[in-house]
């Protein structure tokens, strides 16, 4: 019997969370509901094996953004935000807090179907199948084989390009200055010059991996300090 897949809808109003619930259950999920971001926690903490969540973003007690900060210090289970909130400043916002898509009030069942399929799709692989350490919730460097998956799917790197990712996926959390990128990849002693061969790299890296490489979600730069993979 397969197992079944635990959404967890997050919205203060109820008629949102009926028609979610609705929608969901008859395409075969398994769905919690929380009113409030606190009760999303407290559910998470509960219920470990939820594998994707419906975020709204403005709530009493506890608001999304601030929400999805403490669950992900619980969860890696793929965020998508619900909400009539589309300035490019809240989308951010969103993004930094751990969400990994964006859905805008009023949506149709169709896109949110979409959303849903392709977000669940590459968590379950991750979570089943791949091993290696997860970058974003679709980027995953898998080090036994040397290569780099996003959305399940091989990504062609060079090996310098390889040994930048990893030794700032080594360094996870922590910038990691151009120096010691240099020095740890190239295994020469670092030069000024040495800043523009890294940074030509950095600029590879995130046209293979980030959706928009002019506003980097996996690679920050660290403004005179260096790179970052949170």
């Amino acid at each position: 019997m397969e197992e079944a897949i635990h959404i967890l809808v997050v919205d203060d109003e109820p008629d949102i969370r009926r028609i979610c619930r609705i929608l969901l259950e008859n395409s075969g999920y398994a769905v919690y509901e929380a009113a409030t971001g606190l009760e999303a926690v407290h559910l998470v903490r509960e219920h470990p094996d939820i594998d994707l969540i419906l975020m709204d973003i403005m709530m009493p007690d506890l608001g999304g953004i601030d929400a999805s900060r403490q669950i992900r210090a619980l969860c890696a289970a793929p965020i998508l935000f619900l909400t009539a909130r589309t300035q490019e400043r809240d989308k951010q916002m969103a993004y930094d807090a751990g969400g990994d898509d964006y859905l805008a009030k009023p949506f149709s069942y169709p896109e949110l179907r979409m959303k849903v399929g392709s977000l669940l799709r590459r968590y379950r692989v991750y979570k089943g199948k791949v091993a290696g350490r997860m970058l974003r919730q679709d980027v995953v460097l898998d080090e036994e084989n040397r290569r780099v998956l996003q959305g399940g799917e091989p990504v062609e790197l060079t090996e310098t390009e390889f040994a930048i990712l990893r030794c700032l996926a080594e360094n996870s959390g922590r910038v990691v200055s151009v120096q010691d990128i240099y020095e740890s990849v190239w295994h020469e002693k670092y030069m000024p010059s040495s800043n523009n061969t890294v940074m030509v790299h950095i600029v590879n890296l995130r046209k293979k991996l980030e959706e928009d490489p002019a506003n980097p979600r996996l690679i920050r730069t660290v403004w005179g300090k260096g790179y970052q993979i949170d």
